[in-house]
């Protein structure tokens, strides 16, 4: 278990060595030098999040539209440098909002290939009312927001804000509902590497690949192929389970027949990682990938504002995770796989096919990786070439904090890992909120090393 824990922990000190381009990646928008990104955030006059406001953005890359997230975040990637017209569509603004300024729409912005501009629409009173965004428009520009590529063609990430805004009731739920809905989707993916880590005491840092996977192919299937969303979506996970089907019968069963150990296992992983993440940046390029290009249709539940997508992908992955549940509870092969995750040797002895019930395990640990994929992507508005490379850190968090290779333990822990990010907005910026995160990891590691739902055990 401490050799388990140190590995982890040397994987969220490995990632945090590139926190821009984890932030790039979730936030939509890679620049590299033949893209560039324009982005904002929009607040309402008290400071909460402008949820599902609709940006035109027109210039000599062509046109595209961004659509804030649940932080009130958007961002557009183009292609060709030069002046971009952005026109924020004022019948998307929440109820009783408008610009401070209405002729300040649209907006005209300079953009540079690997570079981030920002354009920004406060809301509120115009003069010094005391509303409005968190930004002033005629103000100098952050720094970071026109920050070149550096070498290896990334950028920090888009501008955030750097004030965390008052405290209301009606923002606590706004971000308590997005961190809700953020934590079961992370779980998705969460659950399947700790079922791996569970039966083969793998720690599967190219885990990540498989979200973007599953992702991606959801957006080949609707924007190349024409497919509807639902069906794109089960294509994703069925490629998805097959990818977990051939990364064990070609690389992870040959190498534990050889019994190759896994820490020499987990070096091959940081490889493939690497190895699928820049094969997905060659073929589809370092900008935003778009699953649907379509307005979100919004829904408002007392204070929260959530789009109709959000609740779907939150409906169908707790329908997933109880699926899960049950066949790990209910079924006689996923009481055979919790019994090789207890014990592989005892469990062979029983007459557990261990070698089975493993192969089982990567084909289902890729397939929820790869759904989870689909529906963060819709959540974010937008996938890229590293964005599960981005979420594997909090995926080994959840898994650490809910307990090493506790399926339940994952979830438990990716629900409270997606609601600290989210509700840590409320006390600091935005930039910053990972770190909540992983201030609460090391906390349960010195409290309760074997985390949430895992069992002490006796060393020596």
């Amino acid at each position: 278990m401490p050799a388990a824990l140190g590995v982890l922990l040397l994987a969220v000190l490995f990632l945090l060595a590139v926190p821009g381009t984890a932030r790039a990646a979730v936030a939509g928008c890679v620049a590299d030098a033949a893209t560039g990104c324009i982005n904002g955030t929009i607040r309402t006059a008290d400071q909460q999040p402008a949820v599902g406001v609709v940006l035109d953005v027109e210039g000599p890359g062509g046109s595209t539209q961004a659509t804030t997230d649940a932080e009130g975040r958007w961002t557009a990637a183009v292609t060709e440098a030069g002046e971009y017209t952005v026109t924020l569509d004022e019948t998307t603004l929440p109820a009783g909002e408008s610009l401070r300024d209405p002729a300040q729409n649209p907006r005209t912005v300079t953009v540079a290939l690997g570079s981030s501009t920002g354009a920004l629409f406060p809301l509120g009173a115009p003069a010094d009312a005391g509303g409005g965004s968190d930004e002033d428009p005629d103000a100098a520009p952050d720094p970071e927001s026109t920050a070149p590529a550096d070498s290896a063609g990334e950028v920090g990430a888009p501008v955030g804000s750097s004030d965390t805004g008052s405290f209301s009731w009606g923002r606590l739920a706004q971000q308590a509902s997005s961190g809700l809905v953020f934590g079961v989707l992370l779980a998705l993916a969460s659950v399947g590497l700790s079922l791996i880590y569970g039966t083969t005491g793998l720690s599967n840092f190219a885990h990540g690949e498989q979200v973007t996977l599953g992702a991606i192919v959801a957006y080949l299937a609707v924007q190349s192929f024409g497919l509807p969303l639902l069906v794109a979506g089960v294509v994703a996970v069925v490629v998805g389970a097959a990818s977990g089907w051939l990364q064990d019968a070609g690389i992870w069963h040959p190498l534990r027949k050889r019994r190759v150990g896994t820490t020499q296992q987990m070096i091959v992983t940081i490889g493939l990682s690497m190895a699928l993440q820049y094969t997905y940046q060659f073929f589809f390029g370092g900008g935003a990938l778009r699953i649907v290009t379509t307005t979100p249709t919004m829904v408002t539940l007392g204070p929260v504002r959530i789009s109709a997508t959000s609740l779907w992908s939150l409906l169908i992955a707790a329908v997933v995770l109880a699926g899960v549940a049950y066949f790990l509870l209910g079924t006689r092969v996923g009481r055979a796989t919790r019994a090789v995750s207890d014990n592989p040797a005892l469990a062979a002895a029983s007459g557990i096919t261990v070698e089975r019930v493993v192969r089982l395990v990567w084909v289902l640990g890729a397939a929820l990786a790869a759904l989870g994929g689909v529906l963060m992507g819709l959540y974010l508005n937008a996938t890229s070439w590293n964005m599960g490379g981005a979420l594997l850190l909090l995926m080994f968090a959840a898994v650490t904090l809910g307990g090493l290779g506790q399926a339940f333990g994952a979830l438990a822990g990716s629900i409270v890992i997606g609601l600290v990010v989210e509700m840590s907005n409320l006390v600091i910026p935005s930039d910053m909120r990972y770190a909540g995160a992983l201030l609460i990891l090391i906390l349960v590691l010195l409290l309760r090393p074997q985390g949430i739902l895992g069992r002490a055990e006796r060393i020596g």
